[in-house]
């Protein structure tokens, strides 16, 4: 359903009188977001690996600013006593009284951390990640926030990009139902409601595709890919209501996305009718500089806020440059007004301007890790995780198995939360270890084996004494939480460290051997793949791990994750992604194909993949027709018998491919899935409808066209794999 952020008569009256009583310096004020300044010596890299440092750094609020009347939103904050203390200056001290909005990055929870959104988008399930988000806005609006940074619904094809942790993977379909559940999730029907946060969609836009994988880098892409992979999580997310849009650092096409005016303005304005507001990520507009798009910090301004950004994020351009450039008549100031009226719309309907206070530190212990959000953070943990091989059906385990638990992230806290969790604590999490002690596994033996990442060779020998008193070794590896996310672009994807190390010398005791991976990103693990008996993908998963662990680990919970994103082989597949364009040369036997010389082209485990307990058998798929017209919609109908000995839930997929088009299309395209629930021996016909105008591509000409022809369809348990017919429009 359309929620687009709508435009109110009764308050877009009380944005012209606040406009028409403005200065200048007022209204270049509400354009600006800042945060405290740290003041004296300080190591950044501290700071970012122990957040709980920032409480003993002495900071700057900028008082004197707020009281001017000269700051419009406020960041970096947290706690309801010092944001409500600076929201009193701006309410009660500054001249016209326009509250601050407050944001923060509350990427997958608050206190309590739910798992990456990577890993939640493994659930297929939107209903959960709304509730996540949900459960995530409750805690922080509790300690004051109006405003989170959230979703990123970037679509990553390339596992080096660090940030392919903060989103949903490589699909535009399932990015669109996880932009949407995530934005509903914040806002719910009124984000001014005092338990709900405003939604910002980033970062606008294909910034997932940076080359390389490097964080921050150019991309460069076609108007039809722009249009057909990366714009639609943001379509999706403008349509449930998001009430801002954040620029993002790339540059796209030679012009950077934070002063572009034909995806700002043309695209995002026009033709998707976005009426919020847009925030510049973090310097984005100072650093049109570097990018030698600008000359300086005043013409950096300039041309974003004219392309379309509305508000300054930590440059400072607007508010020291706005009066001086509309003074010179070089800025329109028709064009600041219209920036300042779509921030006090988003203010209005946020419902600040009649509670301009929220949160408590009461509020806050009351509902910061309440029971449910718990019992929420461990039930989409579990439903996250991926089993990706189970030779001889070694998992589940039972309790009373002696267990050598052994990794650097077997007993490890800080390490569960992934990136972006600097609000929670690791002290608050259940380690791996814990959650098999708290189960009943009364013979559990624990040994770090390694560090994460250490460049030097680490002895085994305690490890291997350990790993000799198991009926089973269970080895938990993988990365750090600085190691993506953010500015952590990696050029390998193995494990790093000395970990590959210790999982062979664990493989050589001869012993049966699980691997529990802990990451934040794709890794590729071919000889994991070929020589450990069984690996359970656990991503992140936040302050309920190793409770979530436990319950797959012992057969409580049949994992039901199904991968959003392909795991290569090697690095150097990447960008890989299962709705590639089709070639003119199909990889084949034959030399002369698309292909590699030393290693095979298709991924280690491809998207929609996943294993479970139980095995599923897909039965008499069938169309109501084998011939629609352009305006007509498809009936599917499929049979999903549980074959196996367990309840289980399976992910049914549905992708189609236009075979013969005006453009090159992609092999496949993801077009629908539901994911249910069987008992053993239980059947159940699902339909599946899909619209014929859904099947369409833009064309040369940039036209949206739906083409007769014919086209191929499959419903299978992964994009690797399913039952297939064919059926065409006319």
């Amino acid at each position: 359903m359309d929620q687009k952020v709508n435009i109110h008569p009764q308050v877009e009256a009380k944005i012209d009188d606040l406009l028409c009583r403005m200065t200048l310096a007022e209204k270049a004020g509400q354009l600006t977001h800042l945060s405290p300044s740290l003041v004296g010596g300080f190591d950044i890299e501290d700071l970012i690996e122990n957040p709980e440092l920032f409480r003993e750094v002495k900071r700057d609020f900028h008082e004197d600013w707020i009281r001017e009347g000269v700051v419009g939103s406020f960041g970096g904050m947290t706690g309801a006593e010092d944001i409500n203390r600076l929201q009193k200056i701006a309410v009660e001290e500054s001249r016209l009284g326009i509250p601050m909005i407050f944001g923060l990055d509350v990427i997958h929870g608050y206190r309590t951390i739910f798992p990456i959104p990577l890993a939640e988008a493994c659930c297929w399930e939107p209903e959960l990640m709304e509730r996540t988000a949900a459960a995530a806005a409750k805690e922080a609006a509790a300690a004051g926030i109006h405003w989170t940074f959230a979703p990123m619904v970037d679509i990553a094809r390339d596992a080096r990009w660090g940030r392919i942790a903060e989103g949903a993977g490589e699909d535009p379909y399932l990015g669109c139902q996880a932009a949407a559940a995530r934005v509903r999730g914040f806002q719910g029907n009124d984000f001014s409601q005092p338990d709900r946060l405003a939604a910002c969609a980033k970062h606008y836009i294909a910034y997932g595709a940076a080359e390389g994988g490097r964080d921050y880098n150019r991309v460069d892409l076609s108007l039809q890919t722009l249009h057909e992979i990366y714009l639609p999580p943001f379509q999706a997310a403008v349509e449930a209501g998001a009430a801002t849009v954040m620029s993002s650092f790339n540059d796209l096409n030679g012009v950077p996305a934070s002063a572009n005016p034909y995806t700002l303005t043309t695209v995002l304005r026009g033709q998707l009718g976005f009426n919020g507001f847009v925030v510049s990520d973090a310097n984005s507009i100072g650093e049109l500089v570097p990018h030698r798009f600008a000359a300086d910090r005043k013409e950096a301004g300039l041309k974003a806020l004219t392309a379309g950004v509305d508000m300054d994020m930590s440059t400072e351009s607007y508010r020291h440059d706005i009066p001086e450039l509309v003074e010179q008549g070089v800025l329109s100031l028709d064009v600041v007004d219209e920036a300042v009226r779509r921030i006090l719309r988003v203010k209005f309907l946020a419902g600040l301007f009649d509670h301009p206070y929220r949160g408590s530190a009461a509020l806050e212990r009351d509902i910061h890790l309440h029971p449910q959000h718990l019992s929420l953070a461990r039930e989409a943990a579990r439903r996250s995780f991926v089993l990706l091989k189970n030779e001889s059906d070694l998992l589940p385990l039972k309790k009373e198995t002696t267990i050598s638990l052994i990794g650097p992230l077997a007993d490890n806290q800080a390490d569960m939360l992934g990136s972006w969790a600097f609000t929670g604590s690791p002290k608050d999490v259940v380690t791996i270890a814990a959650g098999l002690r708290a189960a009943g596994c009364a013979n559990l033996r624990v040994a770090q084996g390694c560090a994460i990442n250490s460049p030097e060779t680490e002895d085994f020998t305690e490890a291997l004494a350990v790993a000799a008193q198991a009926d089973v070794i269970v080895a938990v590896l993988g990365e750090s939480a600085m190691m993506s996310g953010e500015a952590a672009s990696r050029v390998s994807l193995d494990l790093p460290g000395n970990q590959q190390a210790l999982l062979e010398a664990l493989h050589a005791t001869g012993k049966p051997l699980v691997l529990l991976l802990v990451n934040g990103r794709p890794l590729a693990l071919p000889w994991a793949a070929q020589h450990v008996d069984a690996i359970l993908e656990l991503w992140q998963p936040g302050t309920q791990a190793g409770h979530a662990a436990a319950d797959v680990l012992f057969g409580n919970y049949n994992p039901s994750g199904r991968l959003a994103v392909s795991f290569p082989y090697s690095v150097g597949q990447c960008p890989i992604y299962y709705n590639r364009p089709s070639t003119g040369r199909p990889a084949g036997a034959f030399k002369f194909t698309s292909k590699y010389i030393d290693g095979p082209w298709e991924p280690l485990y491809p998207f929609g993949y996943g294993l479970s307990y139980t095995q599923f058998a897909y039965e008499n798929l069938r169309l109501t027709e084998t011939e629609i017209h352009p305006e007509d919609t498809l009936y599917v109908r499929v049979t999903v018998r549980n074959a196996g000995g367990r309840r289980g839930e399976e992910v049914v997929q549905l992708y189609t491919a236009d075979l013969v088009a005006g453009r090159v299309r992609p092999v496949k395209e993801l077009k629908a899935f539901q994911k249910i629930a069987l008992q053993p021996g239980e059947s159940r016909e699902l339909l599946f409808k899909i619209k014929a105008s859904d099947l369409g591509y833009y064309d040369t000409a940039m036209q949206y066209v739906v083409e007769p022809g014919l086209f191929q369809l499959w419903v299978g348990p992964s994009s690797a794999e399913g039952l297939e017919t064919t059926f065409r429009i006319v």
